[in-house]
């Protein structure tokens, strides 16, 4: 029988550490007078005990390692229950959130989707503000630290490509995990920092700029106005730019460079391939917009640049309406969506490098087609890639189209319109933050679809969140009989 303590103990752990953060957010509505800081007591307190009763309960049947089956069952846990916890003081507090209300902010925080259904942002409680950007920035490392550790390890999606990468610091091997997440932490803080301070520099208030600094490098896309980034035109625009860059490559290559070894970066195929797709899509919205539509020069490259860089790397931030920019733009923008930045970042969607093993995998067909006799081997970074990876690549792709196809049939079942479903599908799915259309669109929110609907985002999110197979696993009588 499945010993399920070890899980629990993780779980109830981090539930305990995500509400005593629950202070944060409340000393900071006590410093601005405002009387919403009672919704984080409660929540502190109900998320701290519970959390810490069931770590205690499940202290005796702690182990050093895990097996498969607990190491799948923890990392969908996690992204369970803690949104859950989450999730309350949206429902104690200013805003008077339904149920389903709360914990779709909460998952779309946690999961650093950044979609919302709250409307009227700009005169929420400072300290609820604070709370859906701390949420996102827990959920952004947590995601690093998870696609680092273990979605290698459990070869899910063409990750166990990186097993050897992820624990390798200029050519040392790192003896612990947890070394290379402490690691991967502090370059996570030190770019937050940075951000910060960069906003602060371009005309950011401090509060702003903490919030979206937190927002920017998680990759998530909670602001702090109902205008998103539309409040912050100009300079404030690029720095975002800037840093959601920064945020959508391998943090495992920062270590290596804060390690003295700068050659990993540059030299790696996904980061290369990450920025040329980035450059080329930039170069084409913004050719379209002014030789087409007879847009600015300047103007048109500011919004190409940050519109194009928050939807590749699933951050969310609108700065405009692309949707006025034409038919053009909508389907360019749904697909950009879909690339996704590097692995061992805190981007989200397919991720670049497996549309390269893809590009690799269909290449060697092509020449074994051309010459039968031949022995042609897909390869990346240079060597070759194994059946096992291309196996688990093409799974996820027509995993990841049937899954985007079913929540997209389901969503429409709800009254939604074609556009809204499967728009919707595919942000929740991908980690994006708006869809396209009247609704949920870069102008508009998820506040007006029907419970059902949000019930089902909600779902979808997690699953695109933990990369599809981690959580349909679990649904696979054969694989607890292992």
């Amino acid at each position: 029988m499945l010993d399920l303590r070890p899980v629990g103990y993780v779980i109830g752990l981090l539930a305990a550490v995500l509400g005593a953060t629950m202070v944060i957010p409340m000393a900071v509505d006590i410093g601005y007078g405002n009387g919403h800081w009672p919704a984080f007591l409660q929540s502190a307190v109900v998320t701290g005990l519970g959390g810490g009763l069931l770590a205690l309960a499940c202290a005796n049947g702690v182990r050093e390692k895990l097996s498969l089956q607990q190491t799948f069952l923890m990392a969908t846990g996690v992204w369970v229950i803690l949104p859950l916890f989450g999730a309350l003081p949206f429902y104690f507090g200013a805003t008077g959130a339904r149920v389903v209300d709360a914990v779709f902010e909460s998952m779309s925080g946690l999961t650093t989707t950044g979609a919302t259904v709250f409307i009227g942002l700009d005169s929420f409680p400072q300290g609820l503000l604070l709370w859906r950007s701390m949420l996102q920035w827990f959920g952004g490392v947590g995601i690093i630290v998870v696609a680092m550790v273990f979605l290698p390890e459990l070869r899910v999606g063409g990750m166990q490509i990186f097993r050897s990468e992820g624990f390798d610091t200029g050519g040392k091997v790192l003896p612990r995990a947890a070394q290379i997440a402490a690691q991967i932490m502090g370059v996570y803080v030190v770019l937050t920092l940075l951000c910060g301070l960069s906003y602060l520099a371009v005309g950011m208030d401090g509060f702003d700029a903490t919030n979206h600094a937190m927002t920017t490098i998680a990759t998530g896309g909670f602001s702090t106005s109902d205008a998103s980034f539309g409040r912050y035109q100009g300079a404030p625009e690029y720095v975002s730019s800037f840093y959601m860059i920064a945020a959508a490559l391998p943090f495992v290559r920062y270590v290596q460079l804060l390690a003295g070894s700068a050659g990993p970066l540059w030299r790696d195929v996904q980061v290369r391939g990450f920025l040329w797709t980035l450059a080329v899509l930039i170069a084409v919205i913004w050719a379209y917009r002014v030789f087409l539509r007879g847009d600015g020069v300047a103007h048109a490259l500011r919004e190409a640049v940050f519109n194009v860089t928050s939807i590749i790397t699933g951050t969310g931030f609108a700065s405009a309406d692309y949707q006025l920019w034409g038919t053009f733009s909508i389907v360019l923008f749904f697909f950009i969506g879909l690339i996704g930045g590097c692995a061992g970042s805190t981007c989200c969607s397919v991720k670049i490098f497996r549309y390269q093993l893809l590009i690799a995998a269909v290449r060697a067909q092509i020449r074994r087609i051309h010459s039968p006799n031949g022995i042609f081997t897909p390869r990346y970074a240079g060597r070759p890639v194994t059946e096992e990876v291309l196996s688990s690549v093409m799974s996820f792709l027509g995993l990841f189209v049937v899954s985007l196809g079913l929540i997209a049939v389901s969503l429409a079942l709800t009254g939604l319109d074609f556009t809204t479903s499967i728009s919707g599908a595919a942000t929740a799915i991908a980690n994006i933050g708006p869809g396209l259309g009247e609704i949920i669109g870069p102008a508009g929110n998820f506040a007006a679809i029907n419970d059902v609907a949000k019930w089902i985002l909600t779902g979808a999110m997690l699953l695109g969140r933990l990369e599809l197979l981690v959580v349909l696993v679990l649904f696979l009588p054969r694989f607890w009989k292992a």
